[in-house]
């Protein structure tokens, strides 16, 4: 009897370090796929990026929408609460065996909400990892205690899941999607994607995104005005944008990009570029800058610098190669000027990943597979005390 394994992806980012996943799950013949699709991938505001996902060949079973009309904190919660009974009357409709998410937003949060209560057991992948400037936070520790397996990307993030109560035999530390992704995906040429994306590649770039941190009150705007300040000072590179995420303020941040890029001929800015375009864009850029987890997880992999900018990924682990800031303007150019000496460069040249080899997705089904067939979920868990 096939297993029905539901996967739920709400944001551009997320969709490309599932695909693997998704796709290994869709050729195997034990498992029946199901994909629901939320979040920023049902608003115009964000792209409409569902349609990546069906370009990609996958049948979307779902679409649960859950974003309000404007990005503040209400509502975030009021989205949260709608996921919740959006999620619920779909589980209550579909056999699922087994759901699998990723991450730490408000959307993947209702998700787990809603499967936690219908007793369907979730696999969950990066938890254990700490972002002290984003409410991404507690809903990723939360979304952990909801969820029966665990794939990590070091570790320590292993470790800090244990602390947490889950027991040993249920975490796996299976490294980052985002450098399989690396490994595996043939990404464009430089002149392909240059046309692609219609932005003279053959200058030196950055790669820029700039999200809200949302557990700092009002803080985005002015943050990323110093952002903006600093690239003003920085005469020696291009910058290609990708905007902000359905966070609270991140449609300001979106519009105020937009009014930046109006009269420069050296910028551009994308609601969406797609996992290949956007890795693509990273592999040929000088560096990547803002606060986005790519630039702590995917980067290093190619060896380029990152400008980390303030407390949203503050606690991740970081390679050599990522430099991190205040969101300052005089702290912003003196970073990028660092990222741009012979020196920084050579150190960083022989860096190794600290987020795996790149086999995540192939590990993944295989302990789905192992605990599905094997009827090893037992939804009654256990406290794992780690002293015993």
């Amino acid at each position: 009897m096939k297993r029905t394994i539901c996967i739920i992806t709400g944001t551009r980012a997320e969709y490309g370090l599932l695909r693997p996943i998704i796709k290994k799950i869709k050729v195997n013949n034990e498992f029946n796929l199901r994909v629901v699709a939320t979040g920023m991938h049902l608003s115009e505001d964000f792209g409409l990026t569902y349609k990546e996902i069906e370009a990609d060949g996958i049948s979307i079973d779902a679409k649960i929408d859950v974003l309000q009309n404007d990005d503040s904190q209400k509502a975030m919660s009021k989205a949260i609460g709608r996921g919740i009974t959006g999620f619920a009357e779909y589980f209550d409709k579909t056999k699922t065996d087994l759901l699998i998410i990723l991450g730490d937003r408000f959307e993947i949060f209702a998700a787990a909400t809603a499967a936690a209560v219908a007793c369907i057991p979730i696999a969950h992948l990066h938890g254990g990892e700490t972002t002290e400037g984003a409410i991404d936070e507690f809903f990723r520790h939360s979304i952990t205690k909801m969820s029966y397996l665990h794939f990590t990307s070091t570790e320590q993030y292993r470790q800090r899941v244990i602390n947490m109560g889950e027991s040993p035999d249920r975490v796996f530390n299976v490294g980052a999607m985002g450098v399989e992704n690396i490994l595996t995906l043939p990404l464009l040429p430089r002149d392909e994607l240059a046309q692609s994306i219609n932005f003279d590649l053959n200058a030196p770039y950055a790669l820029v995104t700039f999200h809200p941190v949302t557990l700092e009150m009002d803080t985005a705007t002015k943050q990323l005005e110093e952002l903006l300040t600093a690239l003003d000072e920085i005469k020696e590179l291009n910058f290609i944008f990708t905007k902000a995420n359905a966070d609270a303020n991140g449609r300001a941040i979106n519009k105020r990009i937009d009014e930046y890029c109006e009269n420069r001929e050296n910028i551009i800015a994308f609601t969406s570029l797609g996992v290949l375009r956007y890795l693509s864009a990273m592999k040929y850029c000088d560096m990547v800058i803002g606060n986005s987890s790519s630039g702590i997880i995917e980067t290093p992999s190619f060896k380029k610098p990152t400008i980390n900018i303030g407390d949203r990924q503050k606690g991740r682990i970081c390679a050599n190669s990522v430099i991190s800031c205040e969101p300052e303007k005089q702290a912003i150019t003196k970073s990028i000027t660092k990222a741009r000496t012979p020196q920084f460069l050579r150190e960083i040249s022989n860096q190794v990943s600290p987020y795996g080899d790149g086999r995540t997705s192939e590990k993944v089904v295989a302990v789905i597979k192992d605990f599905l067939d094997n009827n090893k979920i037992n939804h009654k868990k256990r406290f794992y005390d780690v002293n015993g």
